[in-house]
């Protein structure tokens, strides 16, 4: 028999009309760009330490004060630089432990022995510990500690149970993004201030999705985490988005019922979400087996009524 995916007479989207593609985090290569960056920063980082050298020495030349003044403020200097370098390490680390967790939570998933998969749990409990939602997820899966259950069955309870109360959070951070742009870019008069808006509230939603599911990224961990959305919305975003939103919006019959300008808000509201579906692939520390992933689909119809109803209050 012809598996579904590859019979010629049946076309993709019958199969998955919603589909969207899961984001994953791009593979870190070696790169001479890198390198050559990294050999810079070293030569820089000398140049200042002779710079600081011959500062201080000059400054003790001509008075002792002058020379413990500067000498305290390269240390204070110095310790900053360490703890902000210290901090940026932190929240890198903490993201590469969100999808290290992931990666091996999906192959624990494919074993029928549970002790990979109860490995994962600990370390999901480690990472979601400061939640205070996750509680309840928590007690109730240290209950199961003395129970028999394979190790598929064991991720997708835990799925369940410490992700579906962060999960509805992820899904209303969406939503609430999602309707201030539409909102703003809909009635704002220039689209430079479309534009700063979106920004802005696309990097506050990505920092607190992270932040939800554990990553709690510096900044150039929260950099590093755009460049990720950004990559996966350049492969795939411009014809899931494209594609998609016009099959929603006439599917919805919302462009006869929507001016030019709310139409617009509309579909910056959805590719709003689209960014956060994608920023929550790559926080979220499990892959989505138990519980069903947000598509673009399920925002249409709460972002259109704000937006009809708005237009409606415009009209004299």
């Amino acid at each position: 028999m012809t598996p579904d995916e590859e019979d010629p007479f049946l076309a993709p989207e019958e199969i998955d009309k919603a589909a969207l593609p899961v984001a994953a985090p791009r593979k870190r290569r070696f790169s001479f760009g890198k390198l050559a960056m990294g050999a810079v920063g070293v030569l820089f980082s000398l140049a200042f330490g002779l710079w600081a050298d011959q500062l201080i020495r000059d400054l003790f030349s001509r008075s002792d004060w002058l020379g413990y003044t500067a000498s305290v403020a390269l240390a204070i200097a110095v310790f900053a630089v360490v703890a902000l370098v210290a901090r940026e390490a932190i929240g890198i680390m903490r993201l590469n432990a969100v999808q290290s967790l992931k990666s091996d939570a999906e192959k624990a998933a494919l074993e029928k022995k549970s002790s990979a998969a109860r490995a994962v749990i600990v370390r999901l409990n480690a990472v979601l510990s400061h939640r205070a939602e996750t509680a309840k997820g928590r007690a109730a899966l240290k209950d199961t500690e003395n129970d028999v259950i394979d190790g598929p069955h064991l991720i997708e309870l835990a799925e369940r149970e410490l992700l579906s109360p962060l999960d509805r959070q992820a899904r209303a951070l969406i939503m609430n993004s999602s309707k201030r742009v539409s909102v703003v870019t809909a009635v704002s008069p220039r689209a430079v201030v479309d534009l700063a808006y979106v920004l802005f509230e696309v990097t506050r939603l990505v920092r607190t999705m992270a932040e939800l599911y554990g990553g709690r990224p510096g900044t150039l961990g929260m950099l590093r985490l755009l460049r990720d959305v950004i990559a996966h919305l350049a492969v795939t975003g411009s014809i899931a988005v494209g594609d998609g939103l016009a099959q929603q919006l006439l599917g919805h019959g919302i462009a006869s019922r929507l001016s030019a300008r709310l139409g617009e808000g509309v579909i910056n509201g959805l590719m709003t979400a689209r960014i956060g579906i994608a920023a929550m692939d790559l926080c979220r520390p499990l892959p989505f087996r138990a519980l069903k992933r947000p598509g673009i689909s399920d925002f249409v119809s709460d972002l259109t009524p704000d937006l009809t109803s708005r237009k409606n209050d415009q009209k004299p």
